[in-house]
């Protein structure tokens, strides 16, 4: 190896692949299950080499033992897996609208292969899944996973430890905010329900013979897919802007 590099060179390029293999083995749309497994190794490499320039000459010198050189590398991949799991958990709040909706709308049982989760979720969770992705990518909002990922060394260098209080906080607030916000993705269908269900319910009181479940269920599915396919736009154009603001923690 010392005639294409000294060791210093490819244990710090090795350190750089760690952290960008497992940020884009989480990503949004890089890192999705259905997109084979030596696309994102080829591109993690590709970044890493591009970056190693860049950010090598920051990495500490070789540590003495193996033991070293693990904790090192596990370091850099928690790192990794921190910041894109990060940016995986807001994806979660489109999960959680959907699931919502379909509650709503009594469409909770239409179940569908997810391709961004690798399991069934409800037909509107994964339509606002994959919205989520098609919205990152028109957006050019993917271009700033690539400056989250630079500036990354600069906000976890590689001479500092993980700030875990930090990185626990961070996470559990993501959680939240997802969570707030699939909820809030999902308000004006759950204020239809929630009225419609109370007329329902004076219709039933006031007409006990009436069929009411008949009537309720279709009429609320049409009339809960009409409210969410309006508010598409606004719930699109919401969540990439609290998307960005998430990136902008990053980048």
């Amino acid at each position: 190896m010392e005639h294409y590099a000294t060791a210093q060179q490819v244990f710090a390029a090795g350190l750089v692949f760690a952290r960008l293999g497992a940020i884009v083995m989480l990503i949004p749309g890089i890192g999705e299950s259905f997109i084979p497994v030596r696309i994102r190794l080829s591109l993690a490499l590709s970044l890493a080499l591009l970056l190693f320039p860049i950010v090598g000459g920051e990495v500490p010198a070789i540590p003495a033992d193996v033991s070293g050189v693990a904790l090192a590398v596990i370091k850099e991949t928690a790192i990794g897996l921190l910041i894109g799991g990060i940016l995986r958990i807001f994806m979660s709040s489109l999960a959680a609208a959907g699931e919502i909706v379909s509650i709503q709308t009594t469409l909770a049982f239409a179940q569908t292969a997810n391709p961004t989760q690798a399991q069934p979720s409800t037909t509107l969770g994964t339509f606002l899944g994959l919205m989520g992705l098609v919205l990152i990518m028109t957006t050019n909002l993917h271009h700033l996973f690539l400056s989250a990922i630079v500036r990354s060394y600069t906000i976890f260098p590689f001479s500092r430890a993980i700030p875990l209080a930090d990185a626990n906080t961070l996470a559990i607030q993501t959680v939240s905010k997802s969570f707030a916000l699939g909820l809030q993705l999902a308000a004006p269908v759950v204020a239809l329900s929630l009225i419609f269900n109370i007329a329902t319910g004076l219709v039933g009181r006031v007409m006990p013979q009436f069929q009411i479940f008949f009537v309720a269920t279709p009429l609320m599915v049409l009339l809960g897919l009409s409210v969410f396919a309006l508010s598409l736009g606004v719930i699109g154009m919401v969540w990439i802007d609290r998307y960005r603001d998430l990136l902008a923690i990053f980048a």
